[in-house]
This record gives C-alpha cells, structure tokens and sequence, in this order.
C-alpha cells in the first residue's frame, strides 16, 4: 500500500466525520438547544485600544483565519492585532470573536479537542476548514449568518459599542475569516444600525452573501497568494458570470476595491502577517499589512467630526 493510499484511507472517515460534526453546533443553535456564550475569560477586556470613556473613531472586530481556536488571538500570536492598536489608538480593536464556532465556543475548552490538539493538531485545521464550507453552504448559511453576526453583535455591545451611533464598525477577515466577515452584515445592520466596512486579507469566501447593507469591501490581496487565487475558482459565485451574486452586485455598484500587496503569500515566511521577512522599504510584512488597514481606515472614515448616524 502507498503512502497516499494510506494518507486516504485514515483521513477519508476523519474528513466524512468532520463534515458531519462541522453541522452540529449551527443545527444545536437552530433548534435553540443552546445560546452562543457571551462572558469572556476571567480579566479579558471585550476590546483594547481607545478610552472606553470616550467615543472611538471606529470598532475594528478582526476575524482570524482558520487557525482560530481560543478567544485570545493565536494565528500570529496576536501581532496583528498588536500592531494595529499601535498605529491608530483611536480604534478599538475587538479580537476574540469565535468566527469558525455559532455558539462562541473555543476548541481548546472542550476536552476532546484540548487532547487532540496535543496529539492530532491537523484536526484543529480540519475542523475550522470544515466550518468555512459549513457557512458557505448554501442550506446552512442564513443559519451560521446570524449565528455568528449575533456573537459579534453581542461582543460589540458588550465593548460599548451604542446601536444607531453612526460609529463605524470594520470587520477584518484574514483567509477564512472573510466568510465571516461577509456573511455577518446583514444580522449586524439589523442589531446595530451600524455603519459597515470589510476589510478582506486573502479572503478565502464564496462571494454569495449580500453586501447591500456593507459602504465598502477593501480586498487585500497578492498575486502570489494561491490559496486565495484557487477560493475564486472554488465559487463560482465570484465569477463575473454570476451576476446575481452578492460579490458581483456589489462590485457593480463600486463597493469593491482591490489593493495588492506584493510578493505576499497567504503563508510562509512571505506571508501578509509575518512580522521577520522585511520588504525592500525596511517594513515586514506584517507592518506593511497593519499600515495599509490603518490607513484604508482612516481615508475611508475622513473627519469623524463630519460622521452623522446611520438612518
């Protein structure tokens, strides 16, 4: 028997398991079996940044990719999300959304996954991978739409965040986190009135969610980014040919921008948050990324003197 063989024949049952399992937790909240949690760990603040006293400029929720599994950021080890607040302190910056979990609960709480994530670590991808084709899936997704734009909501309001404020809301999905990103205007609008900007790293989604209630998308992306390239080709629903889709009537109506961020790649030592490869300005990666979202921000946003609620 071959390796590949081999390979098949032991993730085949894991992947068929993981397909079945990613459906539970949207099926549980559904069914209203179970509320998506709330409360964060003992001293972790709903959001870092800003004066809470004090209006911010605008709410960034940062919506990881799909080596989430805690509610602290652990893709980068938070650097991101560090660097932003760095460069802009008028921001607050929420990072603990469970973006791959419809009732808010991380991998690492529950035992099965805390004991595999110390013996089978690829299941952890595994099962966040399988929730990006779960919400993309077009039975289940109005379901994990709401599911998790409810967590943010909650999550927002919980940092200060006042419905009909006209504080804007930017919604930072990296790779799988744009799905959810996407996906989540609608349930946010209706909680929040909030006006609404995605900002998409590499964003690994279907292009089938409205964006009607969105002002803007900004799509960082980089022609070495594969992963991304193969998401485009994946759905359809991204392809001019598809007209109707959410992603094509959005970019007919000038929602969509693309911004490249060259020689990047969706991983690796070259990739959009790696804080040690430097490019030839000085900057790393990672800088590079954290100024070009601080910056599409603040243009975006302009005097927030100016800024008036939304109607």
């Amino acid at each position: 028997m071959t390796e590949f063989s081999l390979l098949v024949l032991v993730l085949g049952p894991v992947l068929l398991a993981e397909a079945l399992l990613a459906r539970y937790e949207v099926l549980v909240y559904t069914a209203g079996w179970r509320s998506p949690r709330t409360d964060l760990p003992h001293g972790m603040p709903y959001a870092r940044g800003a004066d809470p006293d004090r209006p911010p400029d605008a709410y960034l929720v940062y919506l990881d990719g799909i080596g989430k599994r805690r509610f602290r950021d652990t893709r980068d080890g938070g650097q991101l999300v560090k660097a932003l607040l760095a460069g802009a302190p008028e921001l607050r910056v929420l990072g603990q959304v469970q973006p791959y979990s419809p009732l808010a609960h991380p991998l690492v709480e529950r035992p099965v996954w805390e004991w595999l994530r110390h013996h089978v670590g690829l299941l952890l991808f595994l099962h966040n991978v399988m929730q990006i084709f779960v919400a993309a899936d077009h039975r289940y997704r109005p379901l994990y739409n709401r599911a998790v734009g409810g967590q943010i909501a909650a999550q927002l309001r919980k940092a200060g965040y006042q419905p009909d404020s006209g504080i804007p809301v930017v919604l930072l999905g990296y790779s799988g986190g744009a799905q959810v990103a996407t996906g989540a205007v609608e349930e946010l609008y209706t909680r929040l009135r909030a006006p609404l900007v995605l900002i998409t790293l590499g964003g690994f989604h279907n292009g089938a969610n409205d964006l009607t209630h969105a002002q803007h998308l900004y799509r960082l992306t980089s022609a070495d980014d594969r992963i991304e390239r193969i998401c485009t080709w994946i759905f359809p629903q991204r392809r001019r040919l598809f007209s109707r889709s959410g992603w094509n009537r959005a970019a007919r109506a000038g929602k969509i921008s693309a911004h490249p961020l060259e020689t990047a790649t969706h991983v690796g030592r070259r990739s959009y948050i790696n804080p040690e490869t430097r490019l030839p300005d000085g900057r790393t990666y990672l800088q590079r990324t954290a100024d070009t979202v601080i910056a599409l921000i603040r243009a975006h946003h302009g005097d927030p003197t100016t800024r008036t609620p939304v109607s």
